[in-house]
């Protein structure tokens, strides 16, 4: 059917047009306040979950490079580990190798003194086995010397100078009225600058006090003197000296030299702790013997601290190389490799540290000449066992050939030791390789930076475009509601609706 509109329609298009002037003033009007909501509010014009798009986009925008450094710094990560683990098993195989270089570490001996009332002893590792007679006269002693006895402690004795000398050393004390007392004048010993190695006590008994002078240091070198000048003479009664002919203290005990015999040789010493009488030995001696009888001192080798040295180094060399194989391991099953898989660094070590281990050294002394002779043997997983017995009869047959088996210059624990201190050292292989590695990390950190302002920017930039899309929406609703206000009857209010059908009258309006 064809649409006609008659001149009566042309009346009230013109009957309209200040109306439809003053909507679109409206609609502009209320499109500019839709605009402004969309600023803080976005996606009301449109619908649409702004935030979320943006968000989505900025992600799917930087997704690729994000990946690369999420994966580079797990990567790196895993390293720093895994040569941190490499370095700890290589500190502990090392402290394991240094308890085997010297003799001292790992050669040690027993010495037994049957009587134990005469004497103790203890061996160093110049000790070598032996069995020898020991005979004990008297002990080292040092000097005692004793006063007249005073009514009490606090009696005066006078003042003046007191000289005490022991050997070629000695101090002078002045005593004056203010400390001229028994109690004061040992007082005053005790504290005297540059005592020579005199203590001075008090005994009190029934029938007074005594001063009692006690030389710290045994032996005749070592004998007490006591003099004295000026004052009121009253400390003469305090003087020892036998060379000037005056003894006013009573010498209670004598300072001498220990005197004994080993094997029937006599010897003698300053102290009662000898040292150099016998190899390696140090003697303690505590008592005279009885009845001028010798008692038997017995030297004899002591594995015990050998063998737990050798135990403790099989243990660590085991955890060295498990961790080696840890972390170069490759599992075909699971398509899984370790940290450090393929590491020419951990394939070198494991190389030179086998080397080592598999030396001969045909110029050791006795029948120890490797390894396999202590009872350390490789199995076949690469790890290393450790036979009891087999260590056990070498230590007992040649304790000095497993020394020097093991230590020395050219000993397997000494070369391990100098193996691992080239890498672990500060400035070593694998203080660098860790430089490196932290240098990496920074670098990528440094980029993650970088990506995250650019992709700061890039959602920046979406949220603009897209708040300015959500406010033309905005705008075109506003002017879909004026058109569909004005062309459709259905939806025009009353009074419009009224004035529009008089206007017509009754013409047809067809679109």
């Amino acid at each position: 059917m064809s649409s006609s509109i008659s001149p009566v329609s042309s009346t009230t298009s013109t009957a309209t047009t200040p109306a439809t002037t003053s909507s679109a003033s409206s609609s502009a009007t209320s499109g500019s306040s839709a605009g402004s909501a969309l600023i803080t509010s976005t996606g009301i014009g449109s619908g649409l979950d702004i935030s979320a798009i943006v968000s989505s986009l900025t992600s799917a925008y930087g997704a690729a490079q994000t990946a690369q450094l999420d994966a580079q710094q797990t990567t790196l990560d895993s390293e720093v580990s895994a040569y941190g683990s490499f370095a700890s098993a290589l500190d502990t195989l090392q402290a394991a190798a240094q308890g085997l270089e010297t003799s001292s570490q790992l050669a040690g001996f027993d010495a037994t003194v049957a009587d134990k009332t005469v004497a103790t002893a203890s061996t160093d590792s110049d000790a070598v086995a032996g069995q020898y007679s020991l005979l004990v006269n008297n002990l080292a002693t040092s000097t005692t010397l004793t006063s007249q006895a005073f009514a009490s402690s606090s009696s005066v004795v006078g003042t003046g100078t007191l000289t005490l000398s022991v050997g070629d050393q000695s101090t002078a004390i002045s005593i004056d009225s203010s400390d001229n007392t028994l109690a004061s004048i040992a007082s005053a010993i005790n504290s005297a600058p540059g005592n020579p190695g005199v203590t001075a006590s008090i005994i009190t008994a029934s029938d007074g006090a005594r001063l009692v002078l006690s030389g710290t240091a045994t032996g005749a070198a070592n004998a007490v003197t006591v003099t004295e000048t000026g004052g009121d003479g009253g400390l003469s009664s305090l003087v020892y000296d036998p060379a000037g002919g005056t003894t006013n203290l009573t010498q209670t005990q004598a300072a001498q030299d220990a005197s004994f015999s080993i094997n029937g040789y006599a010897a003698t010493s300053a102290s009662n702790t000898v040292s150099g009488a016998i190899s390696g030995v140090t003697l303690n001696l505590v008592g005279a013997s009885a009845t001028n009888t010798p008692t038997t001192l017995t030297v004899t080798p002591d594995t015990t601290a050998a063998t737990s040295s050798i135990g403790n180094f099989v243990t660590a060399l085991n955890g060295a190389i498990s961790t080696i194989q840890s972390l170069t391991s490759y599992d075909a099953s699971t398509k899984t490799a370790g940290a450090l898989n393929g590491d020419a660094t951990l394939e070198t070590f494991q190389n030179q540290l086998e080397n080592i281990l598999d030396d001969v050294n045909q110029s050791n002394p006795g029948s120890i000449k490797s390894l396999a002779d202590l009872g350390i043997t490789a199995n076949t997983d690469g790890s290393y066992s450790s036979d009891a017995t087999t260590l056990s009869n070498a230590l007992s047959g040649s304790l000095a050939s497993v020394a020097s088996l093991l230590g020395g210059t050219n000993g397997i624990a000494t070369q391990i030791d100098n193996l691992i201190q080239g890498y672990t050292e500060t400035g070593g292989l694998l203080d660098n390789i860790n430089q490196g590695l932290e240098s990496s990390l920074s670098s990528v950190a440094t980029q993650q930076t970088q990506l995250n302002a650019q992709l700061a920017t890039y959602s920046a930039t979406l949220t603009s475009e897209y708040n300015a899309m959500d406010t033309a929406v905005a705008q075109l609703k506003e002017t879909q509601q004026y058109l569909t206000a004005e062309f459709d009857p259905s939806s025009s209010s009353s009074t419009s609706s009224s004035s529009s059908t008089s206007s017509l009258g009754s013409g047809t309006l067809s679109v």
